[in-house]
């Protein structure tokens, strides 16, 4: 964004502050169809994707008191889409225990707006994919990374040999680093040997 832009968004934030209608639906023009490019990316339900997009705009209407303190306008509204996205999925997905895990661990190596703009991406896309597999193959990685188990002890409480347990977590490993690098997220193989691999 250049010096100009950046500084016309945070006059229109300043005039939204003070109730100014023109001004809010100036910046809902401005962002609405990037702000669903977002959502949409995660949300396959349009009409939810778009109810998504009205509660961001929402929010940013109720809370337009803050608005004279934003410095980035821009980083200002991916925020809270994405805090918005991210609580969707959250609720809609069965392994919530799985990646509250994975979004703590990896939260605590994040040191600025940008790393966190891409680790949250990651983590909604690990989401995504999780959800793909089989309930069973959920049931197998979440005793095994999130409750601890042996493989031996999977075995026993799911019925299969501890081979096929094994192979089972091998492939939702490599499943899941393909699946990121399908949709071009930056996270290192290492990062996910540090939160899968034992």
């Amino acid at each position: 964004m250049s010096v100009y832009n950046l500084s016309a968004e945070k006059i229109l934030l300043q005039k939204i502050a003070e109730g100014d209608a023109y001004a809010f639906k100036h910046v809902f023009d401005l962002y609405k169809n990037k702000v669903y490019s977002f959502v949409v990316r995660f949300v396959h339900s349009r009409a939810d994707a778009e109810e998504i997009v009205q509660d961001t705009f929402c929010t940013i209407w109720q809370k337009r008191d803050i608005l004279p303190n934003i410095e980035h306008p821009r980083n200002y509204i991916y925020t809270i889409v994405r805090n918005k996205t991210y609580t969707y999925l959250n609720q809609a997905a069965k392994n919530q225990k799985v990646l509250a895990q994975l979004w703590a661990n990896m939260q605590l190596e994040q040191n600025d707006i940008a790393d966190l703009t891409d680790l949250r991406d990651s983590e909604l896309l690990l989401k995504k994919g999780l959800a793909n597999l089989s309930e069973q193959k959920q049931q197998i990685f979440k005793l095994s990374r999130i409750d601890g188990m042996s493989h031996e002890e999977i075995a026993i409480q799911v019925g299969l040999s501890k081979s096929r347990v094994k192979n089972v977590i091998v492939d939702v490993l490599k499943y899941l680093r393909h699946y990121l690098a399908e949709n071009n997220i930056n996270v290192s193989i290492s990062s996910l040997l540090f939160y899968f691999l034992m």
